[in-house]
């Protein structure tokens, strides 16, 4: 993205809509979801765009069942079929190393691993886990938890990414959950892995937190993966 001229907007069904339309919303997946906020914006098709980076983050949650969107973006969103309440405001974050913040990051966490003579393949760092300890051949009561996993999966790859992103990452209040998976059957076949992070982190390096703010975190952000909520505390 570029740094200049940002808006955060929170993204709600418009008041008034009928039973059909609600239920459509409240039943878009991660795919659906990024068509439904593409069409706030003016853009040129995926195969016309000269950037790779990402025209807007988006991180999706529930409320009363249906969707609320926080999204960032280089362009203030316009509601054009009457489907969508927008409230936009202006992003300008003005950091400073010693900051500290609570943050809030849906991220799609993968690892590369290759096999001899065979080029790096990413895969779901849960899953990348539970393979390497052999988690399958384990009798059940050896086997740790899936939650126990992800976090700890989940936290050393975040942890990882600490200078990258300018910053230190509290360990103590650090919260690893929300372990998804969705797969696109139809259609071009998309698998996504997700895990929620939460809790508190102090800014170190300004210059490299502020681009991770601005250009999001990880691989999927089509999908509502990257987009790191923060506020001071």
């Amino acid at each position: 993205m570029n740094a200049a001229s940002h808006w955060l907007s929170r993204i709600t069904p418009r008041p008034g809509l009928g039973f059909k339309q609600l239920l459509g919303l409240g039943d878009l997946d991660p795919y659906g979801q990024h068509q439904a906020l593409w069409r706030l914006f003016d853009l040129p098709p995926k195969e016309e765009r000269t950037s790779q980076r990402a025209p807007f983050l988006f991180r999706a949650e529930q409320q009363d069942g249906l969707p609320v969107f926080y999204v960032l973006s280089t362009q203030c969103p316009q509601d054009r079929q009457n489907l969508w309440r927008v409230e936009a405001k202006p992003y300008a974050p003005d950091l400073q190393p010693g900051d500290h913040l609570a943050f809030k990051l849906r991220v799609n966490p993968t690892v590369s691993r290759s096999a001899r003579g065979e080029r790096g393949q990413r895969h779901d760092v849960v899953m990348d886990a539970k393979q390497r300890m052999g988690w399958k051949e384990l009798p059940e009561t050896g086997r740790a938890s899936l939650a126990y996993l992800a976090y700890e999966a989940g936290a050393r790859w975040l942890q990882d990414r600490q200078t990258r992103l300018g910053v230190q990452i509290g360990n103590t209040d650090l919260r690893v959950d929300g372990y998804r998976t969705w797969r696109q059957r139809n259609g071009k076949k998309i698998a996504l892995s997700t895990l929620d992070f939460a809790g508190g982190m102090t800014v170190i390096d300004a210059v490299r937190f502020r681009a991770a703010l601005l250009d999001g975190i990880g691989p999927a952000k089509a999908f509502g993966c990257g987009l790191l909520l923060v506020r001071r505390i």
